[in-house]
Formats: C-alpha cells, sequence, structure tokens
C-alpha cells in the first residue's frame, strides 16, 4: 500500500493562497486532494496542503512556494493507522447537563434519565468533544431548564446535526438543520436515521438561510450557528431577519479574543447578548432578538 504524505505551506493572500492550490494540483505526482484555509486567529494568514499517495516532488513544491511568494512545504509521512479504531478509542462518551454523546462501543454506559446521542466514531468532526459544540450542548440544556420550549428551531452550518437531535429530542416539534458542504448533509442524515429522529430532524444542503424549507419555516425561536468568526459576522443580517421576536441565537466557533467582535456584528442587527461561556479558547454566545 502507498504511503500517504503532506505538504503544507501557508500565505497572507487569500487570492495567492488559492491559486497556489490550484497550482499544485498539477504537479506530479497528482495530489489526492487540496485545500486552502483561512486561519481563524485574526492573523489573515491561508494555509494551503496537499495530500498525496507516495512523496511529493520536493523540487516542484519548492519553486511553487518560491512563485508565489509562501513559505517552504512543510512535507510529512502520514503514518498508518486505522483511524476509525483510534477515534473509537479516544472518543470517550461527553456529558453535557442532560446529553449524553456517545458511539455505540459505548452505548452500555447511558445514564439512566439522560438524552442519547449516538455519533459513530466514523462521523466523528462536531460529536460534543470540542469545545465549541459542548458549549452550545450546555446552552441548550440551560435554556431547557429555564423553561424554554423551542417550537420552531434551526441548526445552520450543522455538522452531524448532534445539535438539531439534541433540540429534537427534548422538545415536540421537527427542527430543521443545514450545512453548506454536502458531505457533512449525507453524514447529518446518516446519523438522524442512527438516533431513530428521521421524523424529527430535516437535513438540507443550504449556504446560510438560503434554502426555501428555511425560509418557509421562519422566523424560529432558536437558531444554532457553530461555524466560524466571520462567517457568523456575515450571518448577522440574516440572522436577525430569520428570528423571531424574543427568539434566541446560540453561537459558537469562536476565540475568546474574537468574540466582542462577533457580539457588536449582532447588536448592530438588534440581537442581544444574554450570556457568554468559554470551554479552553473557545466562547458560546447566547444571544436574544427583543420581544
Amino acid at each position: 500500500m502507498a504511503k500517504t504524505w503532506t505538504a503544507f505551506t501557508k500565505l497572507s493572500d487569500k487570492t495567492a493562497a488559492e491559486a497556489l492550490g490550484e497550482a499544485i494540483e498539477e504537479i506530479d505526482p497528482e495530489p489526492i486532494g487540496v485545500g486552502v484555509f483561512e486561519i481563524e486567529d485574526g492573523s489573515g494568514t491561508w494555509e494551503i496542503g496537499g495530500y498525496f499517495l507516495g512523496k511529493p516532488n520536493e523540487v516542484e513544491l519548492a519553486l511553487l512556494a518560491a512563485a508565489f511568494n509562501a513559505a517552504p512545504f512543510v512535507i510529512s509521512e502520514v503514518p498508518d493507522q486505522d483511524w476509525v479504531d483510534k477515534v473509537r478509542r479516544e472518543l470517550t462518551p461527553v456529558e453535557a447537563g442532560r446529553f449524553f454523546v456517545y458511539g455505540s462501543h459505548d452505548a452500555d454506559k447511558i445514564p439512566e434519565g439522560a438524552e442519547p446521542l449516538l455519533i459513530e466514531a466514523a462521523m466523528a468532526f462536531g460529536t460534543g468533544h470540542h469545545g465549541t459544540t459542548l458549549g452550545c450542548l450546555r446552552a441548550l440544556d440551560r435554556l431547557a431548564n429555564e423553561g424554554m420550549v423551542g417550537q420552531n428551531v434551526a441548526d445552520i452550518g450543522c455538522g452531524t446535526a448532534v445539535l438539531g437531535m439534541a433540540a429534537a429530542r427534548i422538545w415536540p416539534n421537527p427542527v430543521i438543520v443545514s450545512d453548506i458542504d454536502e458531505v457533512a448533509v449525507e453524514v447529518a442524515e446518516a446519523n438522524v436515521r442512527a438516533n431513530d429522529l428521521t421524523d424529527k430532524v430535516i437535513c438540507v444542503e443550504a449556504a446560510g438561510f438560503g434554502h426555501p424549507d428555511l425560509a418557509a419555516r421562519a422566523p424560529f425561536d432558536l437558531v444554532f450557528a457553530n461555524i466560524l468568526k466571520q462567517p457568523l459576522i456575515d450571518l448577522a443580517p440574516d440572522m436577525s431577519a430569520h428570528l423571531a421576536p424574543g427568539g434566541y441565537a446560540i453561537l459558537s466557533g469562536i476565540l475568546i479574543r474574537q468574540a466582542d467582535e462577533v457580539v457588536e456584528a449582532y447588536a448592530a442587527q438588534g440581537v442581544e447578548l444574554v450570556r457568554r461561556d468559554e470551554i479552553g479558547e473557545w466562547v458560546t454566545l447566547t444571544l436574544r432578538k427583543p420581544s
């Protein structure tokens, strides 16, 4: 079996980063995948990476780095590993208030009275182990403890759909979840089936609120958006427009130093901060549109 290799570099210009990503696709051997991502640390730095079956051509990568004024590529061999088995061993169950997020290998550990949410190891992003998802689950649990009963709930950028499924577990009406990524929607649908929630969670592919089913169900009394700082800021006007008076937004994917900027963007749209919670370096914001 061919060894897998990675090659990563960084750039501070988005256009150049995207062009470099396209250029990497043309080298020999060709990469099996290329990614261009903005590093969410406020620095404006972009990371460009390629994945290869076999060692990539170091000379070509060095020439590309020089041509695009990027840092030298860091080339690494990826060790052979059963990643699903590794995730299964390392992902222990997570408790967030009444919610218990677990893999099928831990089905015997569900506490009595808990609301179980099954996320398989092969679909492990957004399981509740990350501070952002955990923070959102705790915020949901707190609102429910305060007496809220969500009648119309949406999860924008749903990933595994764990947040939408959590709301569907405790409240009577169907929840709509969306993601811009087709694969994420397929993963969400698989998790919904695994949790016997096909009649309670509707999965759609959409950027933000841009889907007819979301428009038809608005306004919402609760919207989750666990994404990243800039997409959250860009979403603020639409969030305000799609929230019912008195409706809540639970936002995460935000580093502590980014929180004030997000709060200001939503305040400018009339959506006010209710509570701010920190887990490690991450913040979860609970906001409300005035009645």
